[in-house]
């Protein structure tokens, strides 16, 4: 489903600030995988992530999504492929709009516009049962303006809306480090059940060990702008942090673990 071949990217080429943040990285996920990524400060993940989602041009490389190859294709024109959500809950949503007419807006992404009733009754009713799942209460808040709603219900909802139309590729960039670890949790948990619900193929960024552990089918490890460590299947499942350590210790030749990975 996703295909990531030799992709390089240099920032302020030619320059005495020049950061080679992605060196040659690689990563192949099949449909249906769930892959969780982690890597300490200047490793690489955000700008992977970022490059798969069309932010970022490559300099050397290419992706493609299902088949097809979007390396040289614009944020705008990947967004049928993709569902993202961000670090702060603040983005993805719109502040100024209901919570219904911000389910409807996701709902309509890719379609053409018309002059039809901007949201039926039976929309309404497929947002309420859809808010549900969420067990925050917002199925009774439908018209509430979305700036309104605390950071967890803001990013659960953002979940939802980029989870709506089952894209091919769903991208968390650590969408729940801005939250209070019981949020955090919960966030998680929702993330887990929409994944689940529709099989989506997910990459999701992480600082935190102990979630990249948990979550996920497979655990890829970055540093120095490439991949390192795969870890999927049984292995995964049996994997502690004292092991994530010792292996990255032993791939990475450093022994500056602790400080690289941020344990939180």
């Amino acid at each position: 489903m996703l295909k990531v071949n030799q992709v390089s990217k240099t920032f302020n080429p030619g320059t005495v600030n020049a950061k080679t943040a992605l060196d040659g990285a690689e990563l192949h996920l099949n449909a249906g995988d769930f892959c969780t990524v982690i890597g300490g400060n200047g490793a690489g993940k955000s700008t992977l992530l970022n490059t798969v989602a069309g932010v970022y041009g490559v300099d050397a490389g290419s992706i493609s999504i299902d088949g097809v190859d979007v390396t040289r294709l614009a944020e705008h024109k990947r967004a049928p492929f993709i569902g993202r959500v961000f670090q702060d809950p603040m983005m993805g949503t719109a502040a100024n709009m209901g919570i219904e007419e911000n389910l409807a807006l996701a709902k309509r992404r890719g379609d053409r516009r018309s002059l039809r009733w901007g949201i039926t009754a039976s929309e309404r009713s497929e947002y309420r049962e859809l808010l549900k799942m969420l067990d925050l209460g917002l199925e009774d808040r439908l018209t509430s303006k979305v700036g309104l709603l605390s950071g967890g219900q803001r990013q659960a909802l953002t979940l939802l809306m980029a989870t709506l139309k089952k894209p091919k590729l769903l991208l968390l960039d650590e969408h729940t480090a801005a939250l209070d670890p019981k949020t955090a949790r919960r966030v998680l948990e929702i993330s887990d059940e929409l994944i689940a619900k529709h099989s989506l193929t997910t990459m999701m960024v992480t600082h935190n060990m102990k979630d990249a552990i948990a979550h996920g089918n497979r655990l890829v490890m970055m540093f120095g702008g490439k991949v390192i460590l795969d870890i999927g299947g049984e292995e995964k499942k049996k994997l502690t942090v004292k092991d994530l350590l010792a292996r990255f210790e032993q791939v990475s030749g450093s022994d500056e673990a602790d400080d690289k990975l941020l344990l939180s």
